[in-house]
């Protein structure tokens, strides 16, 4: 008969094994045990290899922690098992702050001697604002295993990872660790069963949010290219492009595709421009507060017309819970025609500014979204650029994080918004999710 073998067991077994002590400040779990297993602790040393691409080099610390199980038990039992952190191999590289509940642990337990199993350890995604340079704060990981055999069971730490807010560093021990419990496993009912060879539980895969979700393909050519003719028309509307982008940042780079529309509105002589994401909605991996998080983009003009028009989207108005999606919001600006003939808007660079750190995209290559027929203006944009009259606040042209000195370690410093895919800006992958607006 299975049996799971749960901190309740020790007061009903009170007269058998004597009275149980529960330990619940250390988050340590009982079972059918005449004590609880010590949780001494457990020190060995470890290398940290960052996420590939990143430009980080790898890091050798020390892992420091507690193993905490029943120290007895038998044959039959499912018992709980919790690994708890009290040192880090390594720290918070000096990047980014980490905000709250942004940082989960996952590793695997070795078990040994009397059954050989790889129990799959999970901690929540809880932590504290984590600071430039700070230690790694983990939450406890538990797993749980049934016993197959009679005789002494070890419990051994093996390697562990460290999601960071969708990146993972991967911890590996680089010496003999020592074992971090021992449970003394009694028969059951007089018999036992094969001591299992595979993993007895798998553990949630930290990285869902690096597979990219629904992108479009880059070389869609369905439908022509919108032509605005001046034949009293007003309101033109351009053809949904597939622009992709290559995105850098201080860990390293990353490709994307969006799928963007520029519309425009005339006003005498010059154009209102709206540029829409249309598989921009994203799921935001931690908490964002109100007004940190900034788009705007350089748009490219062609044909009879040289230069570009810069547009903006507004901030987010209201703070976004992790979880919840976060979307792009249209980018607008006014483009003054510099040539008189037909010219062409395609996107261009996407800037992302979050708390006063920048980020910029950089198309492969473009894709004429829009054409007008136009006329020279004064002080047009042939050769130059247009503004919507607003500042562009500074984009960085090296696609870096801009040094600017803020000190919110509870929010946000870097957030790519690229639609399609995920992004790795400032140390955060997010997963986008198309389809969830409807214009």
């Amino acid at each position: 008969m299975r049996r799971r073998v749960t901190p309740a067991d020790g007061p009903r077994r009170a007269g058998a094994a004597g009275a149980a002590l529960v330990l619940a400040g250390a988050g340590v779990v009982l079972g059918l045990a005449a004590g609880p297993a010590q949780a001494a602790e457990v020190s060995f040393a470890t290398r940290c290899v960052p996420p590939a691409g990143v430009g980080l080099d790898p890091v050798d610390g020390t892992t420091k922690v507690e193993i905490t199980a029943p120290a007895t038990a038998k044959v039959g039992d499912e018992i709980d098992v919790v690994w708890k952190f009290t040192q880090a191999a390594s720290k918070n590289p000096n990047i980014i702050d980490l905000p709250a509940n942004s940082v989960q642990p996952t590793g695997t337990l070795k078990a040994a001697g009397a059954q050989t199993a790889d129990i799959a350890m999970t901690g929540p995604r809880e932590n504290p604002a984590i600071p430039k340079g700070g230690d790694m704060v983990l939450s406890d990981m538990k797993g749980t295993l049934k016993l197959t055999a009679a005789g002494e069971l070890t419990l051994t730490p093996g390697p562990y990872t460290v999601n960071a807010m969708g990146t993972n560093t991967v911890c590996t021990p680089t010496e003999t660790v020592p074992k971090g419990a021992t449970v003394t496993v009694a028969a059951g009912d007089g018999t036992s069963t094969p001591t299992p060879t595979g993993t007895e539980s798998q553990s949630p895969d930290p990285t869902d949010s690096a597979t990219p979700t629904g992108s479009a393909s880059p070389t869609d050519t369905a439908s022509p290219t919108s032509t605005a003719s001046d034949d009293g028309q007003t309101d033109f509307t351009g053809k949904a492009v597939d622009i992709p982008y290559t995105c850098q940042s201080p860990l390293g780079e990353k490709k994307a595709t969006s799928t963007i529309q520029i519309n425009a509105k005339k006003n005498g002589g010059s154009y209102g421009l709206t540029v829409q994401f249309k598989n921009s909605p994203m799921d935001s991996p931690a908490d964002i507060p109100a007004d940190s998080v900034k788009p705007s983009m350089d748009v490219v003009l062609g044909g009879d017309d040289k230069g570009s028009v810069h547009v903006e989207g507004p901030t987010n108005s209201e703070a976004i819970k992790s979880g919840d999606p976060i979307e792009i919001p249209d980018m607008t600006g006014t483009y003054k025609p510099g040539a008189t003939g037909e010219s062409t808007l395609s996107p261009g660079v996407l800037t992302i500014e979050a708390l006063g750190t920048t980020t910029t995209c950089k198309p492969d290559k473009t894709q004429v979204s829009l054409t007008l027929t136009t006329k020279e203006q004064e002080g047009g944009a042939s050769g130059g650029s247009s503004s919507s009259g607003g500042s562009s606040s500074g984009t960085s042209t090296s696609g870096g994080l801009a040094a600017t000195g803020a000190d919110d370690h509870a929010a946000l410093k870097a957030l790519g918004l690229v639609a399609g895919t995920a992004v790795l800006l400032g140390g955060a992958v997010f997963t986008f999710m198309p389809g969830r607006r409807t214009r």
